[in-house]
């Protein structure tokens, strides 16, 4: 049995469980969760590989969705909404998938992505392969505190968010994580469920879901102005299938959020209102 690092924010109520993003942690929802506890019990979980979690070999969806399962049973969940942010969004969905019993419904937060040959996927996989499990310099959460303010992030929120990423050496360098064999597999279970397309993928996932997307685009990056355009087409065609799904699956709700990506971060007041507005609508 593999225990994943879990942080328990407390409130009282029906339980959720967070999942963060790739190469993130589960300190991404220290701004969000504490606005959920009035009215839930919080549970934040990091994923294999990330954050305070043990790595695994291979990464897969199953094993993690396994990891999870014996994670919550040892702090006493039973049942919850599973609520994940990108990565986490596509894992919670699958958690449901493989537990019905155990999920009372699920929310994912612009967790959707493209099949190996979507065209312009290679380049963003060796992007974010070329980026898994190097040693960054000492000024690396300085950077990434400079590139979250892009997006409104405020600077000790970013940095808190970023240290937890990533594992300090003794040399004052970072380390990242995950480690590069991790995000290959990673990315192969996202290729893998990606080229199914969303309203395939969704197929058999009874419980109730909630679907968000990010209602602006992320601000165009110097060297990257290619992946503006890749991202709005990929957005856009999920942005169809969502339309139809809602006119032809009652448990499925789709919604648009008026943030980036990193909405978590970026307006975790929205995020939590849209969660606990979904929570109180969803059946006994």
């Amino acid at each position: 049995m593999t225990l994943l690092h879990a942080h328990d924010y407390g409130g009282d109520g029906p339980q959720l469980v967070l999942l963060h993003g790739y190469g993130r942690s589960l300190t991404d929802w220290d701004a969000s969760a504490p606005l959920l506890t009035a009215g839930h019990r919080v549970l934040a979980v990091d994923l294999p590989g990330h954050g305070n979690s043990p790595g695994i070999s291979p990464w897969t969806i199953p094993t993690v969705v396994r990891h999870i399962t014996d994670t919550l049973d040892a702090h006493g969940v039973p049942e919850a909404v599973v609520v994940g942010h990108s990565l986490g969004g596509l894992v919670g969905v699958e958690y449901a998938r493989a537990n019905p019993d155990r999920a009372r419904a699920a929310v994912n937060l612009d967790g959707f992505w493209w099949g190996r040959d979507y065209p312009g996927a290679e380049r963003v996989s060796e992007g974010l392969l070329a980026s898994a499990g190097t040693i960054a310099p000492p000024e690396y959460i300085e950077h990434q505190v400079i590139n979250a303010a892009r997006f409104g992030i405020p600077a000790d929120r970013a940095e808190a968010a970023a240290r937890a990423a990533v594992r300090p050496l003794p040399d004052g360098t970072w380390q990242t994580r995950p480690e590069r064999a991790e995000a290959v597999g990673i990315l192969d279970e996202l290729h893998r469920l990606g080229a199914l397309g969303v309203p395939t993928w969704l197929d058999g996932v009874d419980c109730p879901l909630l679907l968000v997307q990010a209602g602006r685009r992320l601000p165009p990056a110097p060297g990257m102005e290619w992946f503006d355009d890749f991202s709005a087409r990929f957005a856009h065609g999920v942005s169809d299938e969502l339309a139809a799904l809602s006119r032809t699956r009652p448990t499925i709700s789709v919604n648009r959020i008026d943030a980036t990506h990193p909405m978590i971060m970026e307006t975790p007041e929205a995020v939590a209102t849209l969660v606990a507005g979904f929570v109180r609508g969803l059946p006994d």
